[in-house]
């Protein structure tokens, strides 16, 4: 056996080549990893990204001929060159449709879900009204039986127990409030 002679050894891995050795990617995540470093680089080059795809609509596509002089049947040219110009122009046709179609469904679909959202608003702004009036309703009876909310100053407390406003008159000072008033509660003295 003969010793592996320099034509053997691929010109990228031999050490006296200049060339680059070749560096493929393995995996997703290894050639995504090279592209990033690629633009890292040269931080001041332009990065050109690709234009965002339209949408096709049957407005976007060619309109069909105005007058077909040619007209094919289904089994037109079965075995010539005319055949696949009679299926090009069948699928330009069926994509045609289909795109009319897909814009209509979406078009319903677009009205129905506002006619949802219609329904859905007015039913809210119905219980709103509804528990708005209720809430009215309720401060208006409560106002007329002057119950715990409402804020009249003048009329006594109807509290049972000692309160600083069931003091008797002579607890009253001339500026109608009460001097020193004894709340019961625990009081603890420090002792020294």
């Amino acid at each position: 056996m003969s010793e592996p002679g320099r034509e053997s050894v691929p010109t990228s891995a031999d050490p006296r080549s200049k060339r680059p050795t070749k560096r493929r990617a393995v995996t997703p995540h290894a050639e995504q990893a090279d592209q990033i470093e690629t633009l890292f680089k040269d931080p001041s080059k332009e990065i050109r990204l690709p234009e965002p795809s339209t949408q096709r609509t049957s407005s976007s596509l060619a309109p069909p001929p105005e007058i077909v002089t040619n007209v094919q049947g289904s089994s037109a040219g079965a075995g010539s060159g005319e055949f696949h110009v009679y299926k090009a122009s069948r699928r330009r046709e069926y994509e045609r449709l289909r795109l009319m179609q897909s814009e209509i469904d979406k078009e319903k679909y677009n009205e129905d879900w506002e006619r949802q959202r219609e329904e859905a608003k007015r039913k809210d702004d119905e219980k709103t009204e509804k528990n708005r009036k209720r809430r009215e309703k309720k401060r208006a009876a409560r106002g007329k039986k002057g119950g715990k909310d409402s804020m009249d100053v003048d009329k006594p407390s109807t509290m049972k127990g000692p309160s600083v406003s069931s003091q008797t008159n002579e607890d009253v000072d001339s500026v109608g409030q009460v001097p020193h008033a004894e709340v019961p509660g625990v009081i603890i003295h420090d002792e020294d």
